[in-house]
């Protein structure tokens, strides 16, 4: 997939068409662009977001509970409090954007490109992962549990206190991330792709949570 980094370089570009209202319930928001837009509270639950950009805005304690977000690009946002649960994403892209206390469980996030974000205490309980990418990211407090996570990569990113608690891992590729610290969850890991570094860092606490002990004699 490829990620545009500019406003520009997107090829519905020159079909959006500016947006700086609030958002609503059920909206449709096609082919639009949602810019400087600060909410705090209310519901744009159920809406559906197509082709669209959201840049330099600001959402706190609001609800998009249910939403869907197909070829969506994603800049310099900030969610704080809000709630993502359920919600459906398609080949979409999240650019040096913040998430703090998001409740993003249940969701399905299929080709989604996060660079430069950080994730603080994202709740992404049993949410379905495919293909999805974080590069250059710092994800803390991250809440994993029995989410399924399938050819997900971390290349640049840094993993810390991130929960595992039965998740299931197909194929995720953690060699390129910078850093893994696991709260729990570590027998997880059966379905990852780590490098002989990232094992021989990773056995100390692999084989506390299998309950060996390492002793010279």
């Amino acid at each position: 997939m490829t990620v545009a980094e500019e406003l520009a370089d997107l090829p519905y570009a020159d079909a959006l068409r500016p947006y700086r209202e609030a958002l609503e319930a059920e909206g449709d928001y096609d082919t639009v662009h949602v810019d400087r837009v600060a909410a705090e509270g209310g519901s744009a639950a159920g809406s559906r977001f197509l082709e669209a950009a959201v840049t330099d805005c600001s959402f706190a304690e609001v609800s998009l509970r249910g939403s869907r977000f197909n070829d969506v690009w994603i800049s310099g946002t900030r969610l704080t409090g809000a709630s993502l649960a359920g919600t459906d994403w398609l080949d979409s892209a999240l650019l040096g954007c913040s998430l703090a206390g998001v409740e993003a469980y249940g969701a399905t996030m299929r080709r989604v490109h996060l660079r430069r974000c950080k994730l603080d205490s994202v709740n992404l309980r049993s949410a379905a992962l495919h293909e999805v990418v974080f590069e250059d990211c710092v994800l803390r407090d991250v809440d994993f549990q029995e989410a399924v996570l399938e050819k997900v990569s971390f290349p640049g990113s840094r993993l810390e206190r991130a929960r595992l608690g039965r998740a299931t891992l197909k194929k995720a590729d953690l060699r390129g991330a910078l850093g893994i610290d696991l709260a729990d969850g570590w027998d997880a890991l059966r379905g990852a792709l780590i490098t002989p570094a990232q094992l021989l860092d990773l056995a100390p606490a692999l084989a506390a949570a299998l309950g060996i002990t390492v002793k010279d004699r």
